[in-house]
């Protein structure tokens, strides 16, 4: 198998995604629009879904897996009275209720999704079971029963009632959380059924979708200097991680892959995960044990 064609970039294009296109046809844009040889994304987005895509290249993609634990928000808008088969408004109704609860009502149903609480995913969903993806499942008919995961919800509030059949709510929450399961699981505790009529990803980690590109921007800047003006920096993937500094010999060391000599603010604690740095930019992820950084991932970047 020859080599991936494409440039050595490394860093992040934030994208404010459309509706109608798959996070995984976006990250095929971004990496075509900068030529680059390495790209993949931090949480994806289903298709019908809006906001924040953060698409890492290069060595930035090394950091995904600390975008994808951060906290993140999103909004989103209820249909109240008719349950789906994809728990959205792409599905087909499978029940109906006449039922409307108050605005009182809604808002004290939601104490019971806030905090540590667990989540059965739709059956619509990525989740594989014996192997195979739920939605291919359930595309054939197949009901299954999905094992509830656990999910942290820092906040859950209502931002708007334009209707009776209709409540907008906004959410931060840690990994793996299914909006459309919320909707789902609100909907019957109310007694009145609901599921997602609309769906937006406000801010994942660092990064905001209102200062995304638009796939159009993408488009018309692709293959030029202007595109790689957008690029952010691989470190602001590290964000949620203490920073030590590499000293310079600590610095050969680490790239090599061996522990290294590093400075570390006084409230690092012996064996933390922090990452190290030096110049400014990102040498190593990994442990830090006495004055060491033991690397897990090191970061392959310009001398």
């Amino acid at each position: 198998m020859g080599r991936k064609k494409g440039r050595d970039i490394s860093g992040w294009i934030i994208v404010d995604k459309p509706a109608g296109v798959t996070s995984t046809s976006v990250v095929g844009k971004v990496r075509w629009a900068l030529d680059a040889k390495k790209a993949g994304h931090a949480g994806t987005l289903d298709p019908a879904a809006t906001g924040v895509l953060a698409v890492a290249l290069g060595e930035a993609t090394k950091t995904v897996p600390y975008i994808t634990d951060a906290l993140k928000c999103y909004r989103f808008q209820i249909t109240l009275g008719a349950a789906t088969n994809t728990d959205d408004a792409e599905g087909e109704v499978i029940e109906t209720s006449a039922l409307r609860p108050t605005d009182d009502q809604i808002a004290a149903a939601l104490a019971d999704f806030r905090g540590d609480i667990m989540q059965v995913p739709p059956q619509f969903s990525a989740v594989k079971v014996d192997g195979e993806r739920a939605y291919d499942l359930a595309r054939e008919g197949e009901a299954m029963d999905l094992a509830a995961r656990p999910l942290f919800v820092e906040s859950l509030i209502m931002l708007a009632r334009p209707d009776a059949d209709t409540v907008e709510l906004e959410m931060v929450c840690g990994k793996g959380g299914y909006v459309r399961s919320i909707a789902r699981d609100l909907g019957r505790k109310l007694g009145c059924l609901g599921h997602v009529k609309w769906l937006r990803r406000d801010w994942s980690g660092p990064f905001e979708a209102d200062k995304g590109l638009s796939l159009e921007d993408i488009e018309r800047m692709a293959r030029t200097p202007e595109l790689d003006a957008h690029l952010l920096p691989l470190e602001l993937g590290l964000e949620d991680l203490p920073e030590v500094k590499a000293t310079a010999e600590g610095a050969v060391r680490l790239r090599h892959g061996n522990p290294g000599m590093v400075i570390a603010p006084r409230d690092v604690e012996y064996g933390e995960e922090v990452w190290a740095s030096f110049d400014g930019r990102a040498v190593a992820v990994g442990r830090y044990m006495g004055g060491e950084l033991h690397p897990a991932r090191v970061f392959v970047t310009p001398e």
